[in-house]
């Protein structure tokens, strides 16, 4: 009994070590870093758990391998309680701990005031007042706006198959989404045609892009550089080349690409599709080139 109780407690030691062993990639956003801390959490309890419930499987299975009279199992209402409170204390753990997490702006941005046709929210690069929002398409509900007066707020426009990034002083972006570091970033993502979706796992971003409504994402990017974006929902036969780059670069960087003259009154052309055959889309406004990282 001393040297089963040994190995196992040897067992879920280990695993304690080993998960306190594993240092995670440095998060490049404030979300993949809440992300990635919750992910740590869990892992420091459900890896010693797993060898623990691994070690008395395997032992129990090799010490009772010839056993052909086993003795019934006797009720032992201790053990029965003892288990129950140790996994109550677990859930618990897990519940509070994900909650913390979940409840963040940064993970879940459920609410906020709204922000509706011509009302004011983006931040002015020169430090005056606020810009009016100017969406592209007609207003729709479930945009929130920024509570912080230095947020950037950029309207993300999905279609098949293809992404525009609306900016605050009306350029437009189709392959690359320009964005600050070190500054709240508020993307209000919709769609023209089907459901489709925001992803960028590096910074650890996921939102739905639907029709008729607007989906708030806030991220805070830390890190200058280019990062990964496409489309997670199925969403045609152009699905899987429906990419762009997200370019995060200093907050000086950024003001300065905003406010560089060059945009036209006119509209460019951007891929789109029309009952499965390739056609210009208008867009609302010019395609402007991101700053460099």
């Amino acid at each position: 009994m001393n040297r089963r109780s040994t190995g196992v407690g040897f067992l879920a030691f280990l695993g304690l070590a080993l998960a306190f062993a594993v240092e995670p990639v440095a998060a490049q956003s404030i979300t993949e870093n809440l992300i990635s801390e919750l992910n740590q959490k869990l892992l420091y309890v459900a890896l010693p758990i797993t060898l623990f419930v691994e070690g008395i499987l395997v032992y129990t299975v090799w010490r009772y391998r010839g056993n052909d009279d086993p003795m019934p199992t006797e009720e032992n209402r201790r053990l029965e309680i003892t288990w129950t409170i140790a996994t109550a204390i677990i859930l618990l753990f897990v519940g509070v701990a994900a909650y913390q997490v979940m409840g963040s702006p940064f993970v879940s941005l459920t609410t906020g005031p709204s922000v509706g046709a011509g009302a004011s929210g983006f931040a002015d690069p020169g430090g005056g007042e606020a810009q009016p929002m100017n969406f592209s398409e007609n207003y729709t509900e479930g945009a929130i706006a920024p509570t912080e007066e230095n947020a950037v707020q950029i309207e993300v426009v999905a279609y098949q198959w293809g992404w525009e990034f609306h900016y605050p002083n009306g350029k437009v972006s189709r392959t690359t989404l320009a964005v600050p570091t070190d500054r709240p970033v508020y993307l209000h993502i919709t769609s023209r045609d089907v459901i489709h979706a925001v992803h960028a796992p590096t910074l650890g971003l996921k939102q739905d892009a639907i029709p008729g409504q607007y989906n708030t994402l806030k991220t805070q990017v830390t890190e200058s550089g280019e990062y990964q974006l496409y489309c997670a929902e199925f969403c045609g036969s152009g699905h899987s080349g429906m990419l762009a780059t997200i370019n995060a670069t200093s907050d000086q960087q950024y003001e300065q690409w905003l406010n560089e003259g060059g945009n036209s009154s006119g509209s460019g052309n951007s891929t789109g599709s029309m009952n499965g055959t390739t056609a210009n889309s208008t867009s609302m406004g010019s395609q402007v080139v991101a700053p460099a990282a």
